[in-house]
């Protein structure tokens, strides 16, 4: 169902993952902070599977994991080793069923964990529905679970090893079985996915910032095309896919990883804010005071009023404690909606030109309510500078960028975008200045949402968020 009071414009967080072995350890405690730490990338659903003594044991909901977990149904989750997941639906609608883990007792016993997207998932589907084999979900994480809990192969290893090759598009996932905890990458390393050391053991998490919560430290990512298993023997690794071309997602450094996070040997806080001064010298503008979209713009902003020697003054309160309202407004709240997240201070803004620093926008709608209520509190002008390009295309690797027509950047040039908006002035950072800013290339990195420029092949007939749910209803 839709949620009137969501406003989040921006690209949909797409999903945590979390595993592993330690014997020692409270291992579902582990991945319960863990998780807490990884919320950002999905507040749909979470879940944490724990292995004990042969049985998997799987603990999953709709919310968040403050929400899902206490410590009666924690206790309930030993074991030697756990995964865990916190969901924002790409495939699949936001139902109990897509919940993750995923669970299949077949001729393997694995749960299963992803964040990612396949692009052939429905030709997956039917093929594994022609031999027979059932499904729960509209998930394309249980077309991975079923592909490795159906497998000949004698070890969870071997399955995965075979299954790699056949998977296309983004997965950076992890699954037990009642043996190891096994995580594996696509070839092209689009989606994150890092390996950590908790004392003598081994841990895989979406981010970094997982393993502080835990006293863990970062080893090192998890390399594309790699398979990792985690298990009594400590840790194995074997280079399973070998791709042309890398392409991890630029736009984790810009938005998705929580700013605490190391990518690619960049801290994400360090990286936004010469985004911000690479922005200032780009985009420079006659500005009294340089205010943040918070918290997505936050160290842009400081790094543009560095640059710039504006100051820089918090002219936008943001309410940090609003989740999703089931309540349906009336019409004359519905207006006024926004302000159940932000709330503009009049002493800060009124009378004054602002240059307004966020890292992105997707449909509009949240920026043009933001002008209006600062114009509402006085502003003179409001300059709006975006430390990202223009988004004028969708991902097709596991974020929900919403479709090409409803992007505000489609069909517009920055003038018209500007108009649209409302603000006196526009400005994006140049996808070179991005790529100075994480000390990177486009060689290496996907930045399709910008350019249009795909690097795997048959992108652009991807299968659409509901694809599978489509599927299904063909079917009856």
């Amino acid at each position: 169902m839709s949620h009137p009071l969501d406003h989040r414009d921006g690209p949909r967080d797409e999903c945590g993952v979390f595993g592993v072995y330690a014997p020692e350890s409270d291992v579902a405690e582990l991945a319960y902070f863990a998780l807490y730490a990884l919320q950002h990338r999905g507040q749909e659903s979470a879940g944490i599977a724990a292995c004990d003594g042969g049985r998997i044991m799987i603990e999953r909901e709709l919310g968040l994991v403050s929400q899902v977990f206490d410590e009666r149904n924690l206790r309930a989750l030993g074991g030697a080793m756990a995964i865990g997941h916190v969901r924002y639906s790409t495939t699949g609608s936001s139902a109990w069923e897509n919940a993750q883990p995923v669970w299949r007792p077949d001729r393997h016993q694995v749960a299963l964990a992803h964040n990612g997207n396949l692009i052939n998932a429905v030709e997956l589907h039917e093929e594994l529905s022609e031999k027979g084999v059932s499904f729960r979900s509209t998930s394309d994480s249980e077309i991975i679970a079923a592909l490795l809990s159906t497998h000949e192969a004698d070890t969870i290893e071997e399955a995965v090893a075979d299954v790699m090759p056949r998977l296309e598009g983004a997965f950076s996932t992890v699954v037990m079985t009642e043996d190891a905890v096994v995580a594996f990458r696509d070839g092209a390393g689009l989606r994150p996915l890092s390996l950590g050391r908790i004392g003598e053991r081994y841990c895989v998490a979406s981010e970094s910032c997982a393993f502080d919560i835990i006293n863990a430290e970062l080893w090192r990512e998890v390399a594309p095309g790699e398979m990792v298993s985690l298990g009594d023997r400590g840790i194995e690794t074997r280079q399973v896919v070998e791709s042309p071309r890398k392409a991890f997602c630029v736009f984790e450094h810009i938005y998705f990883a929580r700013p605490d996070s190391i990518l690619e040997g960049n801290r994400i806080q360090v990286s936004r804010r010469k985004m911000g001064e690479i922005l200032w010298r780009e985009a420079p503008v006659e500005a009294d005071v340089v205010i943040a979209v918070p918290d997505s713009g936050n160290a842009a902003a400081a790094g543009y009023a560095k640059a710039s020697g504006l100051p820089r003054d918090d002219g936008l309160i943001k309410n940090r404690y609003v989740a999703r309202t089931f309540i349906q407004p009336g019409q004359e709240l519905r207006k006024h909606g926004l302000r159940m997240k932000f709330n503009p201070l009049r002493e800060v803004v009124e009378g004054k030109r602002l240059a307004v620093v966020d890292d992105s926008i997707v449909r509009g709608n949240t920026t043009r309510q933001i002008v209006g209520m600062l114009r509402e509190a006085g502003a003179a002008e409001v300059h709006m500078r975006i430390s990202a390009p223009p988004i004028r295309h969708p991902c097709h690797y596991g974020v929900d960028m919403s479709t090409k027509q409803e992007m505000v950047a489609h069909g517009r040039t920055v003038e018209e975008i500007a108009e649209e908006l409302g603000c006196d002035s526009l400005a994006y950072l140049s996808l070179g200045g991005v790529y100075e800013a994480i000390r990177g290339t486009r060689e290496t990195h996907c930045d399709a949402c910008f350019s249009g420029d795909y690097p795997l092949a048959r992108s652009d007939d991807a299968n659409g968020k509901f694809a599978l749910e489509e599927l299904a209803v063909l079917k009856t």
